[in-house]
């Protein structure tokens, strides 16, 4: 399995900050499956993402953080009532589609006029978004129309050395996380 050269945790997260910053893609675990991550900022990051799973940059991606902090500059439109709806559900494994503020890239929205967030109660995810200061991308670990992967050698099976593989285990859902529209509270994924 592909990992960073590390003799600690310390040093294994300062490795894969590394990786990201020059355009790595992850594989991490999540709270149900593997997820490929990457920065959402990287263009080339997010493409390699996409050609990997061979996902259309139309369907668009989702940003995962550790905190509701890291995802504030998302949230400025928001009103009162539809805050008090996000607090509900963050942090844990819902997603929620919230209305684009003009901040999400074209290869992070995708076709769409919403940005999928979700803030993780996942410590390995909570630890990646901690060392990168912000949210990373999320999306199953897998390629289109195969199964998620669920643990680190099924997510290995489908990438190899494409990607390096973060230590962890997901927290057991078994499934992708909840996609919720944040406005109509219409459930998109359940």
């Amino acid at each position: 399995m592909v990992r960073p050269d590390t003799t600690s945790c310390a040093d294994e997260m300062a490795s894969v900050v590394v990786h990201l910053r020059a355009g790595g893609v992850i594989a991490y675990p999540t709270e149900g499956v593997w997820g490929l991550g990457g920065l959402p900022a990287n263009e080339e990051a997010v493409r390699r993402i996409l050609t990997l799973k061979d996902r259309p940059v139309e369907a668009g991606l989702i940003l995962v953080a550790g905190e509701i902090s890291q995802v504030e500059p998302y949230l400025g439109q928001l009103t009162i009532k539809e805050r008090e709806r996000l607090v509900d559900h963050w942090p844990g494994p819902v997603t929620l589609l919230i209305p684009d503020t003009e901040i999400a890239p074209n290869w992070i929205r995708g076709q769409h006029e919403s940005v999928a967030i979700r803030v993780s109660m996942h410590p390995t995810i909570q630890a990646l978004c901690d060392a990168v200061g912000g949210p990373i991308v999320s999306t199953s670990a897998n390629p289109s129309g195969l199964e998620p992967a669920r643990t680190s050698s099924e997510a290995e099976a489908y990438f190899g050395s494409s990607v390096v593989y973060v230590e962890g285990q997901t927290a057991g859902m078994g499934k992708p996380s909840r996609i919720i529209e944040l406005r109509t509270g219409r459930e998109i994924r359940g």
